[in-house]
């Protein structure tokens, strides 16, 4: 049977590890690009899995000053999408990671 330090030490080990591998993820994170869309595809952002916003494409058609409200409401839906994906992208990294540990799905890692 181990000594209680070598069970504290491969405890540490063992976080270390897991940790390293979330930081690893992080990185991924931000590698990974989705699309959100709105208006039929006339807007278009693309975000990095993390959030950040990497493009915007906005089709000729909608560049008239009467246009203006419903413009700024596709760019705020096209917005929200790519949010959407981004997290579903995230949290779909995260769990590979989890798993890969053996930690059970859902459970919420302190760092």
């Amino acid at each position: 049977m181990k000594s209680m330090e070598e069970m504290i030490q491969a405890a540490q080990q063992a976080a270390q590890t897991i940790q390293k591998q979330m930081e690893e993820a992080q990185g991924r994170l931000d590698q990974i690009e989705v699309e959100g869309v709105a208006g039929g595809g006339m807007v278009k952002i693309r975000a990095t899995a993390k959030g950040r916003v990497v493009g915007v494409s906005i089709d000729d058609s909608l560049m008239q000053p009467s246009e203006k409200q419903m413009l700024e409401d596709l760019v705020a839906a096209a917005f929200n999408d790519a949010r959407g994906k981004a997290d579903a992208a995230s949290a779909e990294e995260m769990e590979k990671v989890q798993s890969a540990a053996g930690i059970p799905p859902g459970f919420k890692m302190p760092f």
